[in-house]
């Protein structure tokens, strides 16, 4: 199926996007203040809202329809039982990246060698991207201890990232598929049994598993973010493999096929989001990517707000830069209908909205102040698009997710959370068109809940 439509990263070989794209804000800037000059104040003001009000309307319309078809069917599929896999067994290579993980590392590699697959059909290959804690030390112990868990240490200057971390390990595997983990995760059991039976359809690039905070009771920020993955997995992420078939590939509890991604050039080492990127060039070399509600896969949400906003800030560069990289092609490409692209659009402009959810709080108060000549009707109606789509989704990931009534509440914390995502996304837009180097910033543990997992003791190592 390969080589229909050639992805931006130039048939394997990734090329970095232009430094730059102020001639874009410059050409904003004087499209806005040629429109003052010519209409007035309230004549474009007025223009602004009908373009902002389309936009939250589309944008309602589909967080609506996500939030139907998971409350519709997501719970039947979340209770599926797991049958006649058991001779479907494609080699399977687990790679997980690490830099500094030494809070974590000992509850993930635990995990990962009690996954349930035949022992002969798995690698486990953990990547010590030059720690400068005890990373490195512990991983070998476990290594010692259980040899195949494979273990790379890459020196400092390496480069890459995640993606120069995961190409790295892919080169020293053979194996039908990869399966990616981040270190701080903990799967379940089951998980690359139900990740690897999608791929029994040729058509299949990639597979995409349920992640789960399991540290949501930490803080009042770590809730939030419990309740926001309820959405972004089951309502959001299902909504789109429901409707669409077009659910993302997401970096993380998620597999694809090796030959494919060593076809497709790797993991782009020059995007800060490899995930996005990779689920873009799939589409575009006619592959799709599947979503699994039921492989579930746990893990830490960050506990203060200045690792919040770094992550988020990560987020809004990567998916922003990929809209910028891959919207012409998503246009052109024969694989897509339509539909699809009206809806892959949509979806690369998913850390766009804020930004003009911004401009829409501005432009609300402006018109509070009596600039624009608009009604307080017309207000209210603005600001209610802001939100309605969003917490309609919260809402229903709250029921799907089972969680206890009082949790409700919790939905207050995302009024802050909406104001911080506005403000991230809004520097990442400016700092992305204007063209500050910003490269690859992993996540910080807390470790806080990790499994009390510890190193094997000195006596497994002997057995060994």
């Amino acid at each position: 199926m390969t080589g229909g439509v050639a992805s931006p990263a130039g048939g394997g070989r990734h090329r970095r996007a232009p430094e730059h794209f102020r001639r874009g804000l410059l050409t904003h800037a004087l499209i806005l203040a040629a429109a003052l000059a010519l209409f007035g104040v309230d004549r474009t003001l007025g223009w602004a809202a009908t373009v902002l009000t389309i936009v939250f309307l589309l944008f309602f319309f589909r967080h609506l329809a996500f939030a139907v078809s998971a409350a519709r069917w997501a719970e039947r599929d979340l209770d599926a039982p797991l049958i006649g896999v058991e001779s479907f067994t494609p080699s399977i290579a687990v790679l997980i990246a690490c830099k500094d993980e030494e809070l974590v590392v000992d509850g993930m590699v635990a995990a990962m060698l009690g996954l349930d697959y035949p022992a002969d059909r798995l690698t486990v290959v953990v990547v010590d991207d030059a720690s400068t804690d005890g990373t490195g030390a512990k991983l070998d112990a476990w290594h010692a201890a259980n040899p195949r868990l494979r273990v790379l240490h890459r020196p400092a200057g390496a480069g890459g990232g995640k993606s120069g971390a995961l190409n790295d390990a892919l080169a020293m595997v053979d194996a039908e598929i990869a399966v990616i983990f981040d270190a701080d995760h903990q799967p379940e059991a089951s998980v690359l049994r139900r990740l690897v039976r999608h791929f029994r359809d040729p058509k299949v690039g990639a597979v995409m598993g349920r992640c789960v905070v399991r540290n949501g009771v930490e803080s009042n920020l770590a809730s939030t973010i419990f309740i926001d993955y309820l959405s972004g997995y089951l309502v959001n992420e299902y909504g789109r493999q429901a409707l669409f078939e077009l659910p993302a590939y997401g970096g993380a509890n998620c597999a694809v096929r090796t030959g494919l991604i060593r076809g497709l050039g790797g993991w782009n080492p020059h995007t800060v989001t490899e995930d996005t990127d990779l689920t873009l060039r799939l589409l575009l070399d006619g592959y799709r990517v599947r979503y699994d509600a039921s492989a579930v896969d746990f893990e830490e949400a960050v506990l203060s707000i200045s690792r919040f906003w770094r992550q988020r800030y990560r987020w809004a560069r990567g998916h922003q830069k990929c809209l910028r990289d891959y919207w012409r092609p998503v246009l052109r490409t024969p694989y897509l209908s339509p539909m699809e692209k009206l809806e892959t659009i949509l979806f690369l402009w998913v850390y766009h909205v804020p930004v003009l959810c911004g401009l829409g709080l501005v432009l609300i108060a402006l018109r509070a102040a009596g600039i624009g000549g608009s009604s307080a009707v017309e207000v209210i109606s603005l600001s209610a698009l802001l939100f309605a789509g969003p917490f309609t989704e919260l809402a229903v990931g709250l029921v799907l997710g089972r969680v206890s009534r009082k949790a409700v509440w919790m939905l207050a914390g995302f009024i802050p959370a909406f104001g911080m995502s506005i403000l991230t996304a809004t520097k990442a837009y400016v700092d992305g068109m204007w063209g500050t180097t910003y490269s690859w910033s992993k996540t910080a543990r807390s470790g806080a809940t990790s499994a009390p997992v510890q190193a094997p003791p000195p006596v497994m190592a002997e057995a060994a």
